[in-house]
C-alpha cells in the first residue's frame, strides 16, 4: 500500500496542506493559495473549513480514472478496450501502470480525509460552530468511505489506516497487517454512521449531505449482503439496505432527472439525482480535472489533439442488452438510455459540435473514410460499431454553451457521477426482493418502475419484478458509469459460478469492421463482410477469483508489496470498536 511506504506516509500526513496548492476555480471548489496558506492559522472562519474539504471532491481522485473505467467497465463486458487490453482479458498483474496509480490514489483520499478531520480537531478556531465543524469533517468521512468501498471491492482484505499521524508516529507504516473483509465493511459502516450523525440533512448546492450517506449506507449493506455465503444473501443486511434506500427516497426530497441524457451534461454537474459525484475544475495544477473525454472521445471529438477513443466503444454484448444491433442501419430507440450511452449508425448529438449543427456520428466517421473501397483500406471505425458517450463534453463551443470553462487538453470541469438516485431506487427494489427471488410488493415496484419508464416513456409499468429484472436494468441504466464490474464482484461474494457463467458468454470480440462500413454504406448487409468474430476469445473471470477470500481481487501492485510484504499475508482480525471518530 504506497502510504505505508516511509517516503510517501509522510506526504501523505501533509495531505491538506499540499491540497492547497489549487488556485481559486469557482465557489465551490475556491481554495486558498499556497503563499498564504499555514496550517496553524487557517480554519479560522466556516468558510476555510470549507475549503479544507473541497479538495476531496477531486484531485486526489484524479489517477483512478482510468481504472474507473477499465476495471469497472471492460471487465464488465460493457466496454471494448482492444483485443490486447489486460483488464478486458482478466489478465492484470502486480506490475500493472494503472493498478499501481489507482491504489495510489484510493490511499491518498484515505489520507486526505484523515488529515481534514485531525486538521478540523486540532487547528480550528474555537469562532468556528461546532455545525461547521462536524459538516466538513461528515463530508470527509463519506469519501473516506468511499475510498475503503473502492479499496474492499477491488482488493479484498486492505489494512485500516484510521489515522495516518498516528501510524507516522509509531514507526510501524512499513509492518500494518491486513483487516478481514467483514472487518472493512464492518469499517465502513461505523465511518457511515458516524459521517449521518455529523452531516445536516440539507447541505450548500453540490456538497455532501446526510441523505448522501445514507445513500451509500443502503449500498454497502447490498453488496456486503452475499459475502461468504453460498446462494443466499443475509437477510438482516438486506433488511437494512432497504431501510436506508427508504430514507432516501422518502425524505431526501430528491427526485430523478427528468431526462436520462441530462445527468451527464455540464449544465448538471449540481443536479438533485446524483447522490455522490466527483466535482472536476479546470485549474493551472494537474489533478483538479476531468480527463475521461481524452481516454474515450473519437479521434478529433474535442477540437484538441487530445482524444484517443476511436477504437473504444461499448460491447456488443452490451448492444444486445440494450436489443441493438450495429449490423443494421436502423436504430429502435426504444430504451433513450442507448443514444446517452452509446453512438452509433443514425445518431445525431444536438448538445455535442452546436457551433457545427451538431454532431453525427456517422457523417464522422465516414470522413475518415473517404477512400475506403476494399478490406484492406484504411479507415478509423470501432470494431463493435459504437463509441462512448457518457462523460464527453463535446468541444470548447459546447464547454462554454453548458456554462463549463475554458477546455484544454485533458483539462474538463464536468462532473463525474458515482451514486446516483436511480440507483438507490433499484437496491431498495433489489433488497425488497432478497432471497425470495420476485416480489408484488408495491413501494419496490413503484421504484423499479420509476427508472424503468423515464428510460422507456409509455412501457406497461411492472406488477411483479425479480432478481433478474432488476440485474438487467442495473445493467442497462448505470452502465459505462465504472461501477459495473464491482456488481459482479458481489455477486461472486456468493455466487460465484453464476458470475463467472456471465461474463463467459458475452459477446466481448467485435465485427468485422470493413463489412459495417460497407453496410452503412451500401444500406444492404453482406454477409461475406459483415459479420461477428466468428473465433472469439473465451474471457477467463475465475483468474480473478480468490478461493480464500471467496471474492474476485486484483493483485496488490508490486510497489504497495515492496513496502509492506504483509500484503500477502493472510488477513488478521480485528476489532473495529477500536475505531473512533472524534
Amino acid at each position: 500500500m504506497k502510504l505505508i511506504k516511509n517516503n510517501t506516509i509522510k506526504t501523505a500526513g501533509l495531505a491538506v496542506l499540499l491540497a492547497f496548492a489549487l488556485p481559486s476555480c469557482s465557489d465551490f471548489l475556491n481554495r486558498p493559495t499556497v503563499d498564504s496558506y499555514n496550517v496553524d492559522n487557517f480554519y479560522q472562519n466556516a468558510d476555510q473549513c470549507y475549503q479544507a474539504v473541497n479538495t476531496i471532491y477531486n484531485s486526489p481522485w484524479y489517477d483512478f480514472q482510468r481504472f474507473f473505467i477499465q476495471a469497472g467497465e471492460c471487465m464488465a463486458g460493457n466496454i471494448y478496450y482492444g483485443g490486447t487490453n489486460l483488464y478486458q482479458n482478466f489478465a492484470v498483474t502486480n506490475s500493472d501502470g494503472t493498478l499501481g496509480l489507482a491504489s495510489a490514489s484510493l490511499w491518498s483520499v484515505n489520507a486526505f480525509c484523515n488529515g481534514v478531520i485531525e486538521n478540523i480537531n486540532l487547528k480550528s478556531s474555537a469562532s468556528v460552530s461546532q455545525e461547521v465543524k462536524n459538516t466538513v469533517k461528515g463530508e470527509a468521512l463519506v469519501w473516506k468511505a468511499m475510498a475503503y468501498f473502492y479499496l474492499v471491492r477491488s482488493f479484498g482484505a486492505v489494512p485500516i489506516i484510521h489515522n495516518n499521524s498516528e501510524v507516522i508516529a509509531s514507526g510501524n507504516y512499513n509492518s500494518v497487517y491486513k483487516a478481514t473483509i467483514p472487518n472493512v465493511y464492518d469499517y465502513i459502516i461505523m465511518t457511515l454512521n458516524q459521517a449521518i450523525e455529523w452531516l445536516p440533512e440539507k447541505n450548500l448546492p453540490g456538497r455532501l449531505d446526510r441523505y448522501c450517506a445514507y445513500a451509500l449506507l443502503s449500498k454497502v449493506y447490498l453488496v456486503k449482503s452475499g459475502y461468504g455465503l453460498n446462494g443466499t444473501r443475509n437477510q438482516d443486511d438486506l433488511n437494512n439496505a432497504a431501510k436506508y434506500a427508504k430514507i432516501v427516497i422518502d425524505q431526501s426530497g430528491r427526485h430523478l432527472l427528468p431526462n436520462y441524457s441530462d445527468l451527464f451534461r455540464i449544465s448538471n454537474n449540481i443536479n438533485e439525482e446524483c447522490m455522490i459525484s466527483w466535482r472536476w475544475a479546470i485549474s493551472n495544477i494537474w489533478t483538479s480535472q476531468n480527463s475521461l473525454q481524452s481516454d474515450l472521445a473519437i479521434e478529433g471529438f474535442s477540437g484538441l489533439n487530445d482524444s484517443w477513443g476511436t477504437w473504444i466503444g461499448p460491447t456488443v454484448d452490451l448492444q444486445d442488452a440494450f436489443g441493438e444491433n450495429a449490423l443494421s442501419t436502423t436504430r429502435n430507440n426504444r430504451d433513450t438510455r442507448r443514444k446517452a450511452t452509446m453512438m452509433m449508425y443514425g445518431d445525431h448529438y444536438d448538445y455535442f459540435w452546436r457551433d457545427k449543427g451538431g454532431f453525427d456520428w456517422w457523417n464522422y466517421i465516414s470522413s475518415f473514410n473517404t477512400a475506403a473501397e476494399g478490406p484492406s483500406a484504411s479507415y478509423k471505425i470501432c470494431g463493435t460499431g459504437a463509441n462512448c458517450v457518457k462523460y464527453l463534453v463535446g468541444d470548447a463551443a459546447d464547454s462554454k454553451g453548458e456554462g463549463g470553462g475554458v477546455i484544454g487538453s485533458m483539462l474538463y470541469d464536468n462532473a463525474t457521477p458515482l451514486l446516483r438516485l436511480a440507483e438507490v431506487y433499484l437496491i431498495y427494489a433489489e433488497a425488497v426482493i432478497g432471497n425470495a427471488g420476485s416480489t408484488t410488493d408495491q413501494s419496490a415496484l413503484a421504484a423499479y418502475n420509476a427508472v424503468m419508464l423515464r428510460a422507456i416513456p409509455g412501457e406497461t409499468p411492472r406488477t411483479s419484478i425479480t432478481w433478474e429484472d432488476v440485474w438487467k436494468e442495473r445493467r442497462l441504466e448505470l452502465s459505462c458509469e465504472g461501477d459495473s464490474w464491482y456488481d459482479y464482484v458481489r455477486r461472486s461474494y456468493y455466487d460465484k459460478d453464476g458470475a463467472i457463467n456471465e461474463l463467459k458468454n458475452q459477446r466481448r470480440s467485435t465485427y468485422n469492421a470493413y463489412g459495417m462500413i460497407s453496410l452503412y454504406r451500401s444500406g444492404s448487409l453482406d454477409p461475406t463482410y459483415a459479420y461477428y468474430d466468428k473465433t472469439p476469445t473465451i474471457p477467463n473471470p475465475a483468474a480473478m477469483y480468490d478461493d480464500k477470500l471467496k471474492s474476485f481481487v486484483f493483485p496488490f501492485p508490486d510497489t504497495d508489496v515492496s513496502a509492506n510484504p504483509h500484503l500477502l499475508e493472510d488477513p488478521v482480525n480485528q476489532d473495529i470498536s477500536q475505531y473512533k471518530y472524534q
